[in-house]
């Protein structure tokens, strides 16, 4: 059984770690990773067919602790304890049973904005806009968060709120001034997504390998091409419950214009946001003219991927990533490479 200390209307937790209302969800689940000789028998509970309409709950069984992540922005929300003999509380009080959460009741609370110390040198995306002009997607527009301190003592501390725009056509040291250093630099050792490519080519091999900017705490992946190191594709991920990359990516709140494909229509777009399922995207955009990609993931070929296979369809220079529960588990952008200097300096829409 853990001893634990509980700090009102904020944390649970002791010496080593400490839970915290607002914290990520990948947060979380690395604390657990961390400890996990000491912290055992560890749950993920989610709603596969709906992510959406439940919590997403860490229940550690052998502790009697539930974490709960609000199941949109998966941050941890009030937290429910119980059997807790060993729990301390200030003044000496012990419990049998206790939630933990910020506000005035427990019905209205929600998970609240991640507090400073969860930020942890990191820049979090609070959105990603997706730019198009005339013949689609363009870039993106991100709107950051991150924990910046004023001279002198850390209790300066406070959020920083700042935009920063890229675009197809970038330099590799456009997006490093732009978002920084990434997380990861992977290098590509074969394409298997070719849908967005003309037929001709599909079976052309590459000399050089493309490589990612992988921007884990934005939600996002860019791709550059290894000739000219210019940006040729963004990535964005939605992180649900059930996906192979799940708690990999943080989740991409991202919102897409699309170009409705409908009679009547004059020109109107709708909005693709990280929640809108694949059905409804259909009915704004038509039905694909090729067949999905369908992608098999696994960490080795011996291995089987557990959540089963997802399908990709190709529409509008982007490809959706379709799971089984009609949710969309990454959308990848891509167009020609422009002048980034250009676009920098027009009027955003």
């Amino acid at each position: 059984m853990l001893d634990l200390e509980v700090v009102p209307e904020r944390s649970l937790g002791n010496d080593q770690w400490e839970f915290t209302l607002g914290m990520p969800l990948a947060q979380a689940v690395a604390i657990l990773q961390k400890h996990c000789r000491i912290i055992k028998n560890v749950q993920v509970l989610y709603s596969e067919q709906s992510p959406l309409s439940h919590d997403l709950i860490l229940n550690l069984t052998q502790d009697g602790i539930k974490l709960m992540f609000d199941a949109f922005n998966q941050r941890l929300k009030p937290n429910f304890a119980h059997g807790l003999a060993s729990l301390q509380i200030p003044h000496g009080a012990t419990v049998k049973r206790m939630y933990i959460y910020s506000g005035n009741s427990l019905q209205d609370t929600k998970a609240p904005v991640m507090p400073l110390s969860c930020f942890l040198g990191n820049v979090y995306a609070e959105s990603v806009d997706v730019l198009r002009d005339g013949t689609g997607p363009a870039g993106l527009r991100l709107r950051l968060l991150a924990a910046g301190c004023g001279p002198g003592l850390l209790a300066d501390a406070k959020m920083r709120v700042f935009e920063r725009s890229v675009y197809f056509g970038d330099s590799c040291q456009d997006v490093l001034s732009m978002l920084g250093s990434p997380h990861k630099v992977f290098y590509k050792s074969e394409d298997k997504m070719k849908i967005h490519s003309p037929s001709p080519h599909k079976q052309v091999p590459s000399k050089c390998n493309d490589y990612f900017f992988n921007y884990f705490t934005l939600g996002v992946d860019i791709l550059f091409d290894a000739n000219t190191h210019k940006v040729k594709k963004f990535v964005l991920h939605t992180n649900y419950p059930g996906h192979y990359n799940f708690n990999i990516y943080h989740r991409c709140e991202f919102k897409i214009p699309l170009a409705i494909k409908k009679e009547n229509s004059d020109g109107q777009t709708e909005t693709c946001t990280t929640y809108s399922k694949w059905d409804n995207i259909q009915e704004l955009l038509g039905h694909p003219v090729e067949k999905p990609v369908v992608l098999h993931r696994s960490s080795s070929p011996n291995n089987t991927n557990p959540f089963g296979s997802t399908f990709c369809f190709g529409l509008q220079r982007m490809i959706f990533e379709v799971m089984q529960n009609n949710h969309i588990a990454s959308v990848t952008l891509y167009g020609p490479p422009r002048p980034g200097s250009h676009l920098r300096t027009a009027e955003l829409p």
